[in-house]
């Protein structure tokens, strides 16, 4: 049995103030009433909130100041993301940092919400880390997972659980709940969404085990999802099958076919040209309030500080 002890905390997030010390508490809070936790995940774009006025480079100041926190509490973290500059652009980025306050990895997600995401680069790098003698972890974050080939690729480069910040405010939350379901049980994964309250969004956080059966679905509230992820059951599983019943790793991987839908000079996607281009809808042209997007103050705001996906 290899037991990983993750807390996933759905923290008030402000869009107008820096969250590291509030962040440090419930590290510290973690550390003493659960000290058999050793993994810490805060939701996206936690340490500034939305606005990527708040872009700093990585390494930085802020990054710093994570690692401090996390070699002081000797403790994994993976403290949601937030806007990373580099080379002229702006990035949405998870680092990862260990026990001695080294950042392992930097995750930059591939999925910015488009439309209403503006400005921010996607990454082109899906990224695992180790964690010595226990198990392999993948991360996506938010509009990610919409996309169910990036569960997929990290499952098969070996997850056994998927790390997923999320900053979530609008109404398809439900969805994306149906869809944690469903990218574990697809990808055999313990699937661990994180989502903020306040300026962080409508809470309703979730952990999914690699059966699809929900271990824990958290309120709108401030709350801490401490929980024992068993990788041993993952492992027997992924070879037994399902529940005892589908072996769905094992069957993607033998797979008669190829999926030509991601060859595109194969014209298998013409259809998805004809859908128009990526932008925010506008207004309806009969309400008589119709602007053009230019022309609208409230289409300007969002594209800085619009719902993130």
């Amino acid at each position: 049995m290899t037991i990983l002890g993750i807390a996933g905390i759905q923290m008030p997030v402000s869009a107008t103030a820096d969250n590291i010390d509030m962040m440090e508490r419930y590290v510290a809070h973690v550390r003493k009433r659960f000290p058999w936790v050793s993994v810490m995940v805060f939701s996206e774009l936690c340490v500034f909130g939305s606005h990527p006025v708040h872009a700093q480079p990585m390494p930085g100041e802020a990054e710093q100041r994570l690692q401090a926190i996390a070699a002081k509490y000797r403790m994994w973290l993976i403290p949601g993301s937030m806007f990373e500059q580099l080379d002229g652009h702006v990035y949405n980025t998870t680092p990862v940092i260990s026990p001695d306050g080294v950042v392992v990895e930097r995750y930059r997600k591939m999925f910015p919400f488009f439309p209403y995401e503006q400005g921010i680069t996607p990454g082109d790098r899906f990224v695992v880390f180790d964690i010595p003698n226990v198990g392999r972890i993948g991360l996506s974050i938010c509009y990610d997972m919409w996309f169910p080939e990036t569960t997929r690729t990290l499952a098969a480069m070996g997850a056994e659980v998927i790390i997923h910040p999320t900053m979530t405010d609008t109404i398809d939350r439900e969805v994306e709940l149906a869809m944690c379901r469903a990218a574990a049980a697809q990808n055999q994964v313990y699937f661990f969404d994180v989502n903020g309250v306040g300026d962080g969004g409508v809470g309703q956080s979730c952990v999914v085990d690699c059966s699809g059966y929900v271990v824990h679905q958290a309120s709108t509230m401030p709350e801490i999802m401490a929980v024992q992820v068993d990788l041993g059951k993952v492992r027997r599983e992924r070879e037994t099958g399902l529940r005892g019943l589908g072996q769905v790793l094992k069957s993607f991987r033998d797979r008669p076919v190829e999926f030509s839908v991601y060859n595109r000079v194969a014209s298998v996607d013409d259809y998805l040209y004809t859908l128009g281009p990526l932008k925010k809808p506008g207004r309806n042209l009969n309400d008589g309030l119709s602007e053009d997007e230019e022309g609208d103050p409230l289409n300007k705001t969002m594209e800085i500080s619009g719902p993130m996906g």
